[in-house]
């Protein structure tokens, strides 16, 4: 699917499917992707915090573009997260997404080292960005907190914007913050603003915001585009995000992919995740069954 030039729309943030033995399933990855195109996504966001990429190697990322190439998907149809602690690594990650030819980088901030100011913030953003050149398209900064442990300010959005017009084109807000929300709503109306907490999705795509990079995308895209598009609220996806949170989020989509595709083999994760008990898997999947039944079977 194509996005019109003035809506993100609805991104899954793509769950990576591995072995038993933490090996990628890259045959997996290609009917998922697919999957996902077909039933109400724009685009594909891989290797994010749903997508385990933290713990996908550069080889590893290699093979999965790989895959989903030979399955028909070019760069046109993916956003490529960027999750490195290092500016050489953070280049590496962006000079492939642009070598096959992505759409945008989803770029997280520098994750390890705690307590820095926005003025070394914006330093490493900065110097990821002049280094990328040509290759810096499409970015989307990525405010994610709770697994960053930092908080991009609205400031320091508003600096790089203004030092890089045209190559930061985004935020992807997962603070889970409303009050956050509304203030980068109000205050970068010309960004293209992406919700990912899925409660707060459609009140932010009805006051201005350009849609959503989502992790539940990996399994009920049909009732998440009205959401993304148009702004319509559904309170069963309110509901389903309070259930997942309930779980390590990640495994907890897994087992609903796992349950949607009726395929176990999607519970695998990488260490340190761990796979969700049987028992939670099966009250996941009652849960969902109750809200969405017979939705994308």
């Amino acid at each position: 699917m194509t996005v019109s030039a003035d809506r993100f729309g609805l991104s899954v943030a793509m769950t990576t499917p591995f072995g038993s033995d933490e090996v990628l399933d890259l045959s997996r990855i290609a009917e998922h992707a697919k999957w996902c195109l077909s039933n109400g996504c724009n685009s594909i966001t891989l290797f994010g915090t749903t997508g385990e990429g933290a713990s996908v190697e550069m080889a590893g990322r290699e093979q999965v573009l790989g895959a989903l190439a030979s399955a028909g998907i070019d760069g046109h149809d993916l956003v490529y997260c960027v999750a490195a602690t290092s500016v050489h690594e953070a280049l590496m990650q962006g000079r492939m997404a642009s070598d096959f030819g992505c759409r945008g980088l989803l770029l997280t901030p520098p994750f390890y080292f705690k307590g820095v100011t926005d003025e070394g913030l914006f330093t490493w953003f900065a110097s990821v960005l002049e280094k990328l050149g040509a290759a810096a398209r499409g970015v989307i900064l990525y405010n994610i907190p709770s697994v960053t442990q930092i908080s991009l300010s609205i400031e320091l959005i508003g600096r790089l914007k203004k030092h890089f017009p045209g190559i930061v084109m985004g935020v992807k807000d997962s603070s889970g913050d409303w009050e956050y929300t509304q203030r980068l709503l109000d205050s970068h109306q010309d960004l293209a603003i992406l919700i990912g907490d899925e409660r707060y999705l459609a009140e932010g795509v009805r006051r201005g915001g350009q849609g959503a990079i989502s992790g539940l995308a990996n399994v009920c895209p049909g009732a998440l585009r009205p959401l993304a598009m148009d702004g319509q609220g559904d309170e069963r996806v309110n509901r389903l995000v309070d259930e997942v949170l309930k779980y390590p989020v990640t495994p907890a989509v897994k087992a609903l992919v796992a349950h949607r595709t009726e395929d176990a083999a999607w519970l695998n994760v990488r260490s340190p995740f761990l796979r969700v008990s049987a028992a939670d898997a099966d009250r996941l999947g009652s849960f969902y069954d109750h809200l969405f039944p017979k939705m994308e079977a």
